[in-house]
């Protein structure tokens, strides 16, 4: 899913620049350490519910919207 891995990227992006460490993100998401390093290295992929606390965590939030298709 192509939007699914913009929203990884993104949270990459945040996590690399922002100013909680690993250690940090790990205390305030439950994520086990090992499994964000995996996520990290592109290694793995984390289940909506991780990555919605990821976000929130780096101050994001996340929304849905329906794309309505002409012709369809």
């Amino acid at each position: 899913m192509k939007n699914m891995s913009q929203i990884c990227d993104k949270l990459r992006q945040a996590i690399q620049k922002g100013p909680k460490s690993r250690y940090r993100l790990w205390q305030e998401t439950g994520i086990e350490q090992s499994q964000l390093s995996r996520f990290m290295a592109g290694k793995t992929g984390l289940s909506i519910e991780h990555i919605e606390q990821l976000a929130k965590a780096l101050g994001f939030k996340l929304t849905m919207q329906k794309v309505i298709r002409k012709g369809k």
